[in-house]
């Protein structure tokens, strides 16, 4: 009996571990224009993909709700652009994308991961 409790919980971890890699898709969110809310929380940032247009203004609103350390500062990679995040403070971020592509937001430690993507 305890084999086959062992052999659940094993298949049930393995299955767990494919989403995690393979499967989970991230959450993204298109911007026509206006502003866009980021949640800060259990360690993600929700959503973690933005597009935006290059050469217009972008308002980001990031909420941070995570009292983790990690969750302190936003960093822009790339675009020079970063930010402090106060707990349970909602802080607006506004800059216009100069160039076009893929760019990484996270925190300091780089655990918490994003991706900017600006479209021509």
């Amino acid at each position: 009996m305890n084999a086959i409790l062992v052999n659940l919980c094993g298949l049930v971890l393995m299955a767990a571990v494919a989403w995690w890699f393979w499967l989970w898709q991230p959450r993204r969110r298109g911007l026509q224009s206006g502003a866009i809310d980021i949640d800060v929380a259990d360690g993600v940032y929700e959503p973690d993909v933005i597009e935006a247009r290059r050469g217009v203004p972008l308002t980001l609103r990031f909420h941070r709700r995570d009292p983790s350390p990690c969750a302190e500062q936003v960093i822009f990679q790339g675009l020079d652009v970063s930010a402090s995040l106060p707990v349970g403070k909602t802080r607006i971020i506004q800059f216009t994308p100069e160039q076009s592509g893929v760019f990484r937001f996270t925190c300091q430690m780089q655990m918490y991961q994003g991706k900017l993507r600006v479209l021509d």
